[in-house]
């Protein structure tokens, strides 16, 4: 007689609190390529490394440069799936539109929704929003 054994999934959570500053992309991107590199040893990670931060660039700019909010970015790594929330206390959705010829900015969330597998945006009760992207690992 066998017995059945559940297959262990490993989880990896990391979350950070960010300021509204100019220097809060770099340290989200900065923490997101620690964060990503250190699960790396376990070979449940995201296939790459470089989607993943310009996606957190991408998704922690959208507060600093469309809210006075300070921001929380959350990691998760689980059966080699990425999940990415970055939460803000405004109550503005983002809104995907194409941005107009020569213009310097407004592909932000277009480029996430081509990087991620997913992408949500969940109200927050207390009036805020969270953008959540998945993105697969390789």
């Amino acid at each position: 007689m066998r017995t059945g054994r559940r297959a262990r999934v490993r989880t990896t959570r990391a979350e950070y609190l960010l300021p509204h500053a100019h220097e809060t992309v770099f340290w989200a991107r900065w923490l997101t390529a620690a964060f990503l590199t250190r699960d790396a040893n376990t070979g449940s990670g995201p296939a790459d490394l470089a989607d993943v931060c310009l996606v957190v660039t991408e998704l922690v700019a959208n507060v600093t440069r469309h809210t006075r909010s300070s921001c929380r970015l959350r990691l998760c790594v689980q059966g080699g799936v990425l999940t990415v929330e970055v939460s803000d206390d405004s109550p503005d959705r983002p809104r995907l539109r194409p941005a107009a010829a020569g213009a310097e900015s407004g592909r932000g969330l277009l480029i996430v929704y081509a990087l991620a597998h997913t992408l949500d945006v969940l109200d927050d009760p207390s009036g805020g929003k969270t953008i959540r992207a998945t993105l697969n690992g390789g």
